[in-house]
């Protein structure tokens, strides 16, 4: 079956799905996006993704280019068109197409949104979750604004695809003071020798994953300590567990750090509960 792609207020063939040359999102990196995930044809989370998507326009000063709620029936409308039961749903929106130019356009500017669906397959993402990931670290060397979901993610990219070459599934942004920040595409977690739960804060540094927010949700249901605050490599090397949570992954055990097994070197009982509850803390659309 073609896959189908929601462009500006129609749905297209991909073969047919394109967007002009002067877009500001191909241009500029000037936009937003949201990825959800799609679990038996339902959407999980769309209210936290819908305000985080406005929350990441207004601080870029793009209009909102339609209500929320319609831009959830684009979001189910791709969904089903692509006959999609379990994967994700990827919108974006930027500023719209104008005359090149690095300054805003007119506020007229009607900004741009699409909308794609693709399927995964569930079981390979347990038959992954049930082994683990090794990541690595490398130097953070994005700009300070890494809470907004922006399109510009070159230097998320340069790391994820020097991961993929050493064998790893994520790569650990990693500051100037030694910290983990968070990774290519997903919140780093550790679980301490004494069974606390550390993520960094949601600052600025670090994006405010929803799946983030749900783990922790699920972490205090099930009892757990948790520690909002930054930690080291040295620290996560000498952790008893550390996995990563991202809408693609949910929780994804990580067993190995730059080479170095993290605990026995297999997935730990916390993540492998975390992920095992997630969805009784999610939001599952009706």
């Amino acid at each position: 079956m073609s896959r189908i792609a929601f462009v500006n207020g129609r749905y297209l063939p991909y073969a047919q799905a394109a967007v002009h040359i002067e877009d500001r999102g191909y241009q500029f990196a000037d936009g937003v996006y949201e990825v959800c995930e799609v679990r038996g044809g339902q959407l999980i989370d769309e209210r936290r993704h819908m305000e985080r998507l406005a929350r990441s326009l207004r601080e870029l000063r793009i209009s909102l280019p339609m209500p929320l709620p319609v831009l959830g029936i684009i979001l189910r409308e791709t969904i089903e068109r692509n006959r999609v039961r379990d994967g994700i749903v990827y919108l974006q929106v930027t500023r719209g197409v104008a005359k090149r130019d690095h300054a805003f356009p007119v506020p007229e500017t009607k900004p741009s949104v699409v909308a794609i669906a693709r399927s995964k397959d569930r079981a390979k993402g347990e038959t992954t979750a049930a082994a683990g990931i090794p990541v690595i670290t490398v130097p953070e060397n994005r700009w300070d604004r890494v809470d907004i979901k922006s399109i510009g993610l070159l230097p998320n990219v340069l790391v994820r695809q020097e991961a993929r070459e050493k064998g790893a599934g994520e790569a650990w942004f990693v500051d100037r003071d030694g910290f983990v920040t968070e990774g290519s595409s997903s919140n780093a977690w550790i679980v301490t020798r004494d069974k606390k739960i550390i993520t960094r804060p949601a600052d600025h540094g670090i994006l405010r994953g929803i799946t983030r927010t749900v783990v922790l949700d699920v972490a205090k249901k099930l009892g757990h300590t948790i520690e909002e605050r930054p930690f080291t490599v040295e620290e996560a090397l000498a952790a008893s567990e550390a996995f990563v949570t991202a809408a693609t992954q949910i929780v994804m055990p990580v067993v190995q750090i730059d080479g170095k097994p993290i605990g026995n070197g297999h997935p730990g009982l916390v993540a492998t509960s975390l992920r095992a509850h997630f969805y009784e803390a999610a939001e599952i659309a009706e």
